[in-house]
């Protein structure tokens, strides 16, 4: 299967603005503001239909952001939006992920964050709005330098914080405002 180049760009487009408004514009990670402003994400719409498929490109991903200097390329963002689309499964294809990063030798060096359009968090309601925090347009992996978190970290010393702020950020805005930023987000 092929994704039509119009499909790709629109997906990156939607992703795109769901970072700029949303992780950005909320302030809902104080480190993405720098590698988008630098170029340094790389976006990667997957064809993947199958877990399987979709797992051989992670690997394929995983390996190439330990293979590139950070300045050209500081994380990606594994868009997916043909496998996956249920959020448990989502959720159950993380371990797999992670076994990857181990099977890869990479647990120190990378990490695959995760967000998806109906991202929920443990003992949370469907609709409730700090679940929004990891909603994203497509479900997405997004794979993490080590050392980029650890220098954002120095630079921001409340970073264990970060959650909760995320938390009150979304309930203050409630989701007649998430609705106002008009992403293409659930």
């Amino acid at each position: 299967m092929s994704t039509p180049a119009a499909e790709r760009d629109a997906v990156i487009a939607a992703t795109e603005e769901w970072l700029e408004k949303a992780v950005i514009g909320l302030n809902l990670c104080p480190f993405a503001k720098s590698v988008h402003v630098k170029k340094q994400v790389r976006y990667v719409v997957s064809e993947a239909t199958t877990p399987e498929e979709l797992l051989e490109q992670l690997m394929d991903e995983l390996q190439l952001l330990a293979d590139t200097e950070p300045e050209k390329v500081d994380t990606t963002l594994l868009i997916h939006p043909h496998v996956l689309s249920d959020f448990e499964d989502y959720n159950e294809f993380l371990d797999v992920a992670d076994a990857a990063l181990e099977d890869m030798q990479l647990v120190g060096e990378l990490q695959v964050a995760s967000f998806h359009p109906d991202y929920q968090f443990a003992d949370t309601e469907k609709d409730d709005i700090g679940n929004y925090t990891n909603r994203s347009p497509y479900p997405t992996l997004h794979l993490l330098r080590e050392d980029s978190i650890d220098r954002a970290v120095e630079a921001f010393p409340e970073a264990e914080d970060i959650f909760e702020k995320n938390i009150e950020t979304m309930e203050k805005l409630g989701h007649e405002g998430w609705a106002k930023l008009g992403l293409k987000v659930k």
